[in-house]
């Protein structure tokens, strides 16, 4: 089997580092681009951060960045990544998409692509985040009468986006598990005299700060008993070797809209 020719979008952030580093270590990978926006690190080694250089410069040219890959996993801003998606469309690139923040716009714009080439688009690439999420779907579908639901995540005092997006498809799993549509029923800010609780609504919690990685629970609070459904990340590794599943998962794919449930046969 050839190796995955593979670029990563962001190569000088924090995740973009965790991203080169996964695929430098996997033995059915390899590192064939990077790309980030015009600065100092732009025609520096890809991997000079880590003292092995790779012969891989990073390129703000998307022709250059793209040159050798196949596949681009992207976790940067919504503006960029629909950029990047573009071109990936019109040359059969396929993308992996861990980027959050999308409006109706953006995802409507990735749907479309979609039909030119292959993309496997989530909010959260974890392979823990994404089983919790079934487990989610089961458990709402126990808890339909009696249960209020309330969603709390933190995260890492740079993040730009709330809620954020792990919780809010966190919010549309339970959602529509119980035959509601969170557009209708999601409460994302309460202050001053609220009134009493909607029992159908479903209410978002958002704490930011210090380096927390990213830490979501559900909770189920009914009369006499509280479930609480909870994942913690500790690393953002497991975002990269969810990434490398969902790259393995399309290479026999040429187009198409996926997400992490159809990478771990969970549909």
């Amino acid at each position: 089997m050839n190796p995955l020719n593979i670029a990563i979008a962001g190569a000088s952030g924090r995740m973009g580092r965790m991203l080169i580093e996964a695929v430098q270590e996997a033995d059915d990978a390899v590192l064939a681009g990077a790309l980030d926006i015009s600065g100092p690190n732009v025609g520096t080694d890809a991997t000079a951060f880590a003292g092995k250089p790779c012969g891989v410069a990073i390129e703000s040219d998307l022709a250059k960045g793209l040159a050798n890959a196949e596949y681009l996993i992207d976790f940067t801003r919504p503006e960029g990544t629909l950029k990047h998606l573009e071109y990936c469309a019109a040359h059969g690139i396929k993308v992996i998409i861990g980027t959050t923040g999308f409006d109706e716009a953006g995802k409507a714009a990735i749907a479309a692509a979609a039909q030119k080439t292959a993309i496997v688009f989530a909010p959260n690439m974890s392979v823990g985040v994404n089983v919790t999420m079934k487990l989610l779907e089961m458990a709402a579908k126990s808890f339909a009468e009696g249960y209020d639901i309330e969603i709390i995540e933190a995260h890492h005092r740079h993040k730009v986006d709330a809620p954020s997006g792990t919780a809010l498809k966190m919010g549309e799993v339970v959602a529509s598990a119980l035959g509601r549509d969170l557009k209708d029923v999601g409460v994302f800010a309460r202050e001053g005299v609220t009134g009493p609780r909607d029992p159908s609504s479903i209410g978002f919690a958002t704490i930011r700060g210090g380096d927390i990685v990213g830490d979501h629970t559900v909770l189920f609070a009914g009369i006499g008993e509280r479930i609480e459904i909870t994942h913690k990340s500790s690393s953002r590794v497991t975002y990269a070797h969810g990434s490398l599943r969902a790259a393995r998962f399309l290479a026999d794919k040429k187009t198409g809209l996926y997400d992490m449930q159809d990478v771990l046969g969970l549909r």
